[in-house]
């Protein structure tokens, strides 16, 4: 059976964990893009394989390997691109369970359209997570928009951080949201992200929507996620009657034509305690997934919200596929 091949763009980045547990000394281990690759791995149907487009330094290439040949739909091609720089590596220190400071250091560097084109060819899907926020810039993501027809879905994540010399990252404004959103069919970004990009969900919904995004999901942490969509957007297959229909999200949005819902979580999710590091990593890369098999949005959305929520119980990324699927990890 040929499998169908998404793939998964963003940045391998070494984690240490400052104040996850005041008990021990600072955590160490992989973060970055390997929260959704343990995402996708444990909720792809078995159809689909993962495609990594991932650049990793030179000094943790191998440990990158070794992460990658334990997901179950790893691709029998598939294998990070080593770089000669030092891979990126991020300092958390959590000042609670939600908020935390970021330190960047390390300098993988984003990838060119001339470096990123040959890698699209025999993809069904793409999903993009901005970890670092300098994978693409927005000239890439315009011709990655431009010449790849297969879905696209962005986690913008990063993309609004700036970092500042003491590699300390802060929030920014994003300078032309509607660019970066036409660049995308499906978006996803959390309240502090949001907040750089316009007043309110509705009205970056009203962008987002108006240059073809067909659905806006904003995480709300423990709260769940809210999402936005014109009315003829209920699944992924309804994808391409509305991209070849120019300004019917706009149509929808301005007639009031939109559906959107705040999906909770279940109040056995929500009093899970534990790390929330890769949270919306994992819910974004379960969301995609079970659109992909043909889901509707609210319940890939609610499956989604269950993965994240699993997440928390677990520490790091490294056995994290095996337990969002209920397997005990291989020692």
């Amino acid at each position: 059976m040929k499998r169908r091949r998404v793939g998964v763009l963003g940045t391998f980045v070494w984690d240490v964990i400052y104040g996850r547990d005041v008990r021990t000394a600072p955590v160490q281990e992989w973060g970055g893009i390997t929260y959704a690759l343990a995402g996708f791995d444990a909720a792809l149907p078995d159809d689909w394989e993962i495609v990594p487009i991932i650049k990793v330094g030179d000094d943790l290439a191998r440990e990158a390997r070794t992460f990658l040949s334990s997901l179950r739909h790893l691709a029998p091609d598939a294998a990070p691109v080593a770089v000669p720089y030092q891979n990126n590596r991020v300092e958390l220190r959590y000042l609670d369970d939600e908020r935390r400071s970021e330190f960047l250091t390390g300098g993988v560097p984003g990838w060119s359209w001339q470096g990123l084109q040959p890698l699209l060819a025999d993809l069904d899907a793409l999903y993009v997570n901005l970890i670092s926020g300098f994978e693409l810039d927005l000239e890439t993501a315009m011709l990655l928009r431009q010449h790849y027809g297969g879905p696209i879905y962005c986690d913008l994540h990063s993309l609004v951080l700036a970092v500042h010399p003491s590699g300390l990252r802060t929030l920014q404004p994003l300078p032309r949201v509607a660019e970066w959103c036409r660049c995308f069919d499906l978006l996803q970004v959390n309240e502090d992200e949001l907040s750089m990009m316009a007043p309110d969900g509705l009205a970056l919904a009203a962008t987002a929507l108006a240059a073809g995004v067909q659905a806006l999901v904003v995480t709300l942490g423990p709260r769940g996620a809210v999402y936005f969509a014109p009315s003829h957007f209920a699944r992924l297959a309804d994808r391409g009657a509305a991209r070849s229909a120019p300004g019917a999200a706009l149509g929808a949005a301005a007639s009031g034509a939109l559906r959107t819902a705040r999906l909770a979580p279940t109040a056995a999710q929500v009093h899970v305690k534990g790390d929330p590091t890769g949270c919306g990593d994992v819910f974004g890369a379960t969301y995609y997934s079970r659109l992909l098999a043909g889901d509707i949005i609210t319940d890939a959305l609610r499956a989604a919200i269950a993965a994240a929520a699993r997440n928390v119980e677990h520490r790091g990324a490294t056995g994290l596929a095996h337990f969002l699927r209920g397997e005990l990890s291989p020692s």
